[in-house]
């Protein structure tokens, strides 16, 4: 089958019609693109109008393994017999026990492990916090700059992607102090890595914490190890172990933020393994359960709540779910998905270089493993950012059959499931390809 095969401009007429009955019925939320799936397979999705188009979305980086992997859809199924429920936070099962310990496994650290599972990645980063206080009896956060941690008031006072997530919302969780991430693209210090002696990291120590970050308050330094829906942002080589440096020198807790870089999205199982860091605490949902609600945060044994009903929740741990993530774990470790997605990260960084060279309203591309991006710019003299220009791309790969989903200021993510087929995964750079010859007319 030739793919993408396009029978009618995107949204066809039975889209369209989804489209105005969800804008009636659904809360406004992030809509992207009038794509309307009817059904998916792999890295390929079938819309109601008879269109098939290629994936590069991953419904955001949550289908690592592809659309409805058999072993998945037989695992669930098969839990969805025995039982669909069980209130795994007031009562036992077993499947929930056999992926915790699993998680406790395959994080960072050879120290033994305790999960808490949730329903996404906020809840996940609220227990995170909650755990952070608990165990240090201290109030305060260090986070970053364009950072993205959910949309929940404890997560959000962690988030600073774009003023409209906050705007209106405040007060937030007090205590939070926002610091510049390593946006070596976009540095605000005007410097240049390496010669800039990471700087941005040692600034926090020697000038935050002396001003209006007392150490003795800081409960934890919260950062996604690739900056997501901020612009992925991927930074310098030695970042991320002199920011656990500085949260080991200062006795506070550094947490991990792999929701969208975990399971072997970067060409590693986890983003921090590429430096050798041991966070203290690994927050992760999206690929987790292959798109089943599940998510967790994984901490040292050590830190556990010392009495029942001081954390819980209904559905965290739900069986169906957790038979969805011990599916796509095996998976991956299988097929042997997390060198798989370093290659192809290589081979797809090269082609969007490319395209780099070839047009002037890319300012830069970046990224690590599959989880990539193009920065769209005026031009690469000024580097002014061009969203205008990248949202005309997004509308057109769509209806040329790829489907794409923006991030950051101007930025544009390119995430294929880990176990794209080559020959797709081609087809979709060229329509892509197609796109910015377009767009430069």
């Amino acid at each position: 089958m030739k793919v993408p095969d396009i029978k009618v401009t995107p949204p066809g007429p039975k889209a369209r019609e989804i489209v105005k009955r969800d804008q009636t019925f659904l809360a406004t939320t992030t809509k992207t693109a009038p794509v309307v799936a009817k059904r998916a397979e792999g890295s390929l999705v079938w819309d109601v109008d008879g269109n098939v188009l290629i994936d590069f979305a991953t419904g955001i980086s949550v289908l690592n393994i592809g659309a409805a992997h058999p072993k998945v859809v037989e695992a669930i199924t098969r839990q969805a017999k025995e039982f669909t429920h069980f209130a795994g936070t007031d009562y036992y099962y077993d499947i929930q026990t056999q992926l915790a310990e699993k998680l406790g496994k395959i994080t960072p650290g050879k120290h033994k492990k305790k999960v808490f599972f949730t329903n996404s990645g906020a809840e996940s980063n609220e227990a995170a916090l909650k755990i952070s206080k608990y165990n240090l009896k201290r109030q305060m956060f260090l986070a970053f700059l364009r950072a993205f941690h959910g949309r929940t008031q404890g997560a959000l006072a962690l988030t600073a992607s774009k003023a409209k997530h906050r705007a209106g919302f405040f007060p937030t969780m007090p205590g939070v102090v926002h610091v510049p991430y390593a946006y070596c693209f976009r540095c605000p210090y005007k410097l240049s890595y390496p010669s800039c002696d990471l700087y941005c990291a040692n600034i926090i120590e020697e000038l935050y914490m002396k001003t209006i970050l007392p150490p003795a308050d800081l409960a934890g330094i919260v950062v996604e190890p690739v900056q997501g829906e901020g612009g992925y942002i991927v930074p310098p080589k030695g970042w991320l172990k002199r920011i656990s440096q500085i949260a080991k020198d200062h006795g506070t807790f550094l947490i991990d933020d792999e929701v969208q870089t975990g399971f072997g999205r970067t060409g590693r199982f986890w983003m921090v393994d590429h430096e050798d860091v041991v966070p203290d605490i690994v927050t992760m949902a999206k690929a987790m359960g292959s798109g089943m609600p599940i998510g967790a945060a994984v901490f040292p044994a050590d830190m556990d709540f010392k009495e029942y009903g001081i954390h819980s929740n209904t559905y965290g741990g739900n069986p169906i779910a957790c038979a969805a993530s011990l599916a796509t774990i095996e998976v991956i470790e299988s097929e042997r998905l997390v060198e798989r997605s370093a290659r192809l990260g290589e081979y797809l960084g090269k082609r969007l270089d490319e395209l780099k060279e070839k047009y002037d309203f890319v300012g830069d591309r970046r990224g690590i493993g599959l989880m990539q991006a193009h920065e769209f710019v005026k031009d690469t003299k000024t580097n002014k950012p061009d969203p205008k220009i990248r949202d005309e791309i997004t509308e057109d790969a769509y209806k040329h059959g790829l489907i794409l989903l923006p991030c950051g200021e101007s930025s544009l993510r390119y995430i294929p499931a880990l176990n794209v087929p080559e020959d797709i995964l081609d087809a979709g750079i060229d329509v892509l390809a197609d796109c910015f010859k377009r767009a430069a007319k």
